[in-house]
């Protein structure tokens, strides 16, 4: 027994001494900050250790040499290798560099165009989004948007009226006063700046990275940003080489399937694609049904280290079903599932509703290195969106519903049938069709900027921005339900004789509308084009030392509006809708600048402030866009918001605890309002009438101020918790003109000043919270929760009820809706088969099943979704 003893003690004495120490510091190579919690392995052993808060770690091996594997989520993967000298190897300082599947490409997409928060030192309210948490999260059954709900102040509703019908919210904002840009370029809406979040389904397979920027944000364009900018970042080609295939299902036979392959930097060129197909007989509601595909092209090319090129092209065709708000009677009688649009025909599902788009876009980024300290880089892109949406044509009281509340469409036929003379409808008949409004767009861009480091403290940007753009819309017939054609002449006059048929029909499909739409002979009802030409400058200059930072940006620009009409339509002050309105232009401009100081190695502090002079939307132009050229003048001249925005902040970066901390203050002023009164109950949601009187304000004021937090620690390479929230008071503010007219001859019926002083903004929730967490159980086998909370949630402020209640000195207040919460949760779980990366995620939203009210609009309410699902598998290769 004693000799046993003596040599298990001399076996393990033997194996001690054997043993040798490697040690170093992992840091960010561009910061130079060290990273706690970052993952060093001997390769191909189990043998590990964690950087501790210093970055520092230490490794024992029993090996004189070989290959540290150095991994940290969000980075690239390092392999060092090591030498044992007199028993030990110190590496000193390894650093590692940003996953370029986060922020950046090898073949750049434009790396002087994108106004990433990294790129400017002076620190503004920002979250990223990387590549990994999109793919993991917001990838099928789900919107786009929702890749960054679990981000302060970011609201996302809607998700039940559609395959992308979902709407965002920053800091209480709409997203027609977000800027929404791609690859730097922007992409909301020239006429009215809304986002349809349909168009860019495709984006959750195609995004590398999306980076919500709070407010001021670091873009240098002269763009819409009251509520904040959203960077959506691409993947272009040049990546290392290779590929996946994914196949996905889901709740409501949802189903998708994807095919990549890149095919990483060959000499001088590089190139990737991406194929994507999805179906779904629903989404949630009922009568919801989406069908549509996705690709993606990129080029690229480098002739050598001064220049490097990037083609892209990429689009997503799509249809979906759509579902609207109603009344709470009608849930109450029918389901939160109920849909009023919807019913069957021929015993198939059909629907007044279907929206459909395609949008092919493509660009073309150029990077110029013009010296050590100097680059040009440019962008030319296009789009040419084609698609619209359907609805009834007639009157919707002869809408005939089932027992269920769903529209009867075979009874509609036999309506059709019996009422026509010779098969022909009309309005006057009792007919009803469904038609299409199609609205179709051509927008060429061209977006350059020069960045010239003076010093190494002193570096500027400066560039242009200029689009051009032509939008056009009509109706035109989609299924006649029985008829041979449909009497219509309305908004045309003199031009067609009073019986005028529309005979021809033609497909609510994205790829079809690309190549195959109505001739004017066969348009109805309005028939118009919109030009928009917009060019500016901007400009910026930052300064920075080893602690102080702070900058300078401007912008200025001129947009020019006209429209073009091909209908008659209405006459206001004796102008029609025929022919070329006058062409007006508007200057806009802003200015904005900030400081930051790091008053110690891991805090810093920041304060920014800037003025934006933004011209209205096209829509706000004209009196009546669809059917006249007449152009709001003289009193009632639209002119440009106003915007004024103050933030201040504090972030904390040590080791595995970082911390982000703001405070803020938006005040948007002469707002331009515009709206008809609606007859009855609107929120009926069945017959929707407009009264023949409308009401305009000229100069309404919100205030939106509030506290944002965002924390995140991380207790080891296994687990990561993180913490947000934010706090906001958002109110209208002052007093502001108004005018009720009539409909038909713009007479002034009435007017006055209302105060809207203490109204609540309404649409999304003032108070909100979240926790998130993903924890590594072993090896390749990982789970994640996110959990949302949201309150002080106010619904639609009717501009009437405000005016109403302030001329009896009362304040008008929106319905508050009930609180709620959402518990959102994923596993995933990664291996190697042949020695590849195949990958098993399951995601289940909304786990609790809960029930609740996510937005009221003029019409009425929004059930969010209930418990959905989905999962996929992945084969990288």
């Amino acid at each position: 027994m004693r000799k046993l003893l003596l040599l298990i003690f001399l076996m393990g004495g033997f194996a001690a001494f054997s043993q040798s120490t490697v040690t170093g510091t992992v840091i960010d190579s561009e910061s130079n900050d060290p990273l706690a919690g970052a993952n060093v392995v001997e390769t191909g052993t189990s043998n590990g250790a964690i950087t501790d808060f210093d970055g520092n770690f230490t490794l024992e091996t029993s090996a004189k040499k070989g290959t540290l594997t150095i991994s940290y989520i969000g980075y690239t993967i390092e392999n060092v290798p090591f030498q044992i000298v007199n028993g030990a190897a110190n590496l000193g300082s390894v650093k590692i560099t940003v996953d370029s599947d986060a922020l950046e490409e090898v073949v750049i997409v434009g790396k002087g165009i994108i106004d990433l928060a990294k790129d400017r030192q002076t620190p503004i309210a920002v979250s990223t989004i990387t590549s990994a948490e999109i793919q993991a999260k917001a990838v099928g059954n789900v919107e786009f948007p929702e890749a960054v709900k679990s981000t302060p102040s970011v609201y996302v509703s809607n998700q039940a009226g559609g395959f992308g019908d979902s709407q965002m919210f920053l800091r209480g904002f709409d997203q027609t006063n977000t800027a929404f840009l791609l690859n730097g370029q922007p992409i909301n809406g020239m006429e009215d700046g809304r986002m349809y979040w349909s168009n860019w389904s495709g984006m959750s397979d195609v995004a590398n990275a999306i980076q919500v920027q709070r407010g001021l944000g670091s873009s240098k364009l002269a763009i819409s940003s009251v509520g904040g900018t959203v960077n959506i970042v691409s993947r272009a080609a040049g990546r290392k080489e290779g590929g996946f295939a994914r196949f996905m299902t889901g709740n409501d036979s949802y189903l998708k399937g994807t095919i990549s392959y890149d095919s990483g930097l060959k000499g001088k060129w590089a190139y990737s694609f991406l194929l994507d197909h999805w179906q779904a007989h629903r989404k949630y509601s009922d009568g919801t049904a989406g069908q549509g595909q996705n690709y993606f092209i990129g080029i690229g090319y480098v002739p050598n280290d001064k220049h490097s090129f990037n083609f892209l092209l990429t689009g997503a065709p799509q249809w979906h079903d759509q579902n609207f708000s109603k009344s709470l009677d009608d849930y109450d009688q029918y389901g939160t599932r109920y849909n009023n649009n919807s019913g069957f025909y021929n015993g198939e599902r059909f629907t007044t509703r279907r929206n459909y788009y395609h949008k092919p876009i493509v660009n073309l980024n150029w990077d110029w290195v013009l010296s050590e300290k100097t680059n040009l880089s440019s962008v030319a892109y296009a789009s040419f969106g084609r698609g619209g949406g359907t609805g009834p044509a007639g009157s919707s009281r002869n809408i005939i519903e089932d027992e269920n509340g769903e529209i009867d469409f075979n009874a509609i036929e036999e309506n059709n049938i019996a009422g026509a003379d010779n098969g022909i409808g009309s309005y006057g008949a009792g007919s009803l069709a469904r038609r299409m409004s199609v609205n179709n767009h051509n927008w060429f861009g061209f977006l350059t900027n020069l960045e010239s480091e003076i010093s190494d403290n002193f570096t500027v940007n400066v560039g242009a921005d200029t689009r051009f753009y032509k939008g056009s819309h009509w109706y035109q017939m989609n299924n006649l339900l029985g008829l041979q054609g449909y009497a219509d002449n309305f908004g045309y006059g003199d031009q067609r004789d009073s019986d005028y048929v529309i005979s021809e029909t033609f497909e609510a499909d994205p790829w079809s509308a690309l190549f195959n739409s109505a001739d004017e002979a066969q348009r109805f009802n309005y028939d118009y084009s919109e030009t928009i030409n917009y060019i500016g400058g901007f400009g910026q200059a930052e300064y920075k030392t080893d602690n102080f930072s702070a900058f300078i940006q401007g912008a200025v620009s001129t947009q020019s509006y006209q429209r073009e009409g091909r209908a008659e339509g209405s006459e206001i002050e004796g102008v029609n809708g025929l022919g070329k309105s006058e062409k007006i232009s508007k200057l806009g401009y802003n200015v904005k600048g900030g400081m930051g100081y790091s008053f110690a190695e891991t805090s810093t502090v920041f304060a920014n402030a800037g003025y934006y002079s933004r011209q209205p939307f096209l829509d706000n132009i004209f009196d009546d866009i669809r059917n006249s050229n007449y152009i709001l003048e003289g009193d009632n001249e639209v002119e440009n918001e106003e915007v004024l925005g103050v933030e201040v902040g504090y972030r904390i970066r040590a080791g595995k605890f970082s911390l982000d901390l703001n405070g803020y203050y938006t005040s948007w002023g002469n707002r331009f309002l515009q709206g008809g009164f609606i007859e009855g109950d609107p929120s009926a949601g069945t017959i929707i009438e407009q009264t023949d009187r409308y009401q305009r304000f000229t100069d309404i004021t919100q205030v939106h101020k509030g506290f944002e937090f965002e924390g995140k620690y991380r207790f080891s390479s296994d687990l990561m918790f993180r913490a947000f929230g934010s706090i906001g008071n958002w109110k209208y503010d002052g007093e502001t003109p108004f005018q009720t007219r009539d409909n038909e001859t713009n007479a002034l019926l009435e007017d006055g000043t209302v105060n809207l002083s203490g109204t609540k903004v309404g649409n999304a929730p003032q108070t909100s919270f979240g926790f998130a967490f993903k924890y590594t159980i072993f090896g390749g086998l990982s789970v994640d929760a996110d959990y949302n909370i949201y309150t002080d949630l106010y619904g639609f402020v009717d501009a009437e009820d405000v005016v109403d209640a302030s001329l009896v000195n009362e304040v008008y207040q929106a319905e508050r809706l009930s609180p709620y919460s959402l518990l959102d949760a994923g596993i995933t779980y990664k291996f190697d088969f042949g020695g590849n990366d195949f990958t098993i995620r399951g995601n289940c939203y909304n786990v609790t099943n809960e029930t609740y009210l996510g937005q009221k609009d003029s019409y009425g309410y929004y059930y969010g979704n209930g418990r959905t699902w989905n999962a996929s598998i992945r084969y990288d290769f």
